[in-house]
């Protein structure tokens, strides 16, 4: 498992297709957004938490089409398949690698980005822990899309068209959570709700995945 991730992760920081598309989809997010409503300050604060959690969203969405259709392109997948590790342990794995070089970076880069978009003082924090929290979950959800549409040619498109409802609950408790924790509000609720949509998609969704890749891989 170890040589696995460390494959994974080195295969990305080469291509660059992860880490860096990614931070530069959520920097170019951020920055166009005060473009299009203008310099109001109040406005910019309410709506930061949102538009923090959607730009990481759709950045954690951009790279996914490249989480497992470069391994069924060099038989990577049927060599894992047939191998001693459990595919629902590999899967994971890449999950784990995915989050490390797109979800951790836009969490790192999140209250310097929440600048622009004059997040309130106390929102930082909650920002940060919100996605810290819900971004994991986002990175498994989308190895299971990467599953579903692996061996599709350009299934770019119809993965984001599956794996965007899935999203749904975790951007609505994620964004909310942080929303009202730059309010002065308890964030408690939200919080516990992101971190059971988390925990339960780590521990089902991976045999969810392996399923529909046995299948594609037959």
């Amino acid at each position: 498992m170890n040589a696995l991730l460390i494959r994974d992760l080195t295969l990305a920081f080469r291509a660059g297709g992860g880490f860096g598309l990614g931070l530069a989809f959520f920097l170019i997010v951020t920055v166009l957004v005060p473009f299009s409503v203008g310099p109001q300050e109040a406005l910019l604060s309410t709506i930061a938490p949102g538009v923090l959690w959607l730009g990481a969203l759709l950045a954690c969405l951009l790279s996914l089409d490249r989480l497992l259709a470069l391994d069924f392109e060099d038989g990577t997948l049927d060599l894992l398949a047939t191998a001693p590790l459990p595919l629902e342990a590999a899967l994971s794995v890449k999950a784990l690698a995915h989050w490390i070089t797109t979800g951790l970076p836009l969490v790192l880069a999140a209250p310097v980005l929440g600048v622009l978009l004059n997040l309130g003082g106390d929102g930082y924090a909650w920002l940060v822990g919100s996605l810290a929290l819900g971004t994991p979950a986002l990175s498994v959800i989308g190895t299971f899309g990467a599953a579903l549409t692996v061996g599709i040619k350009r299934g770019g498109l119809l993965m984001s068209l599956l794996v965007l409802p899935l999203y749904v609950p975790t951007l609505i408790f994620g964004a909310e959570a942080a929303r009202r924790g730059a309010t002065g509000l308890d964030p408690t609720t939200p919080l516990l709700m992101l971190a059971g949509i988390t925990a339960g998609v780590i521990a089902l969704m991976p045999f969810a995945s392996a399923a529909v890749l046995r299948v594609n891989l037959r």
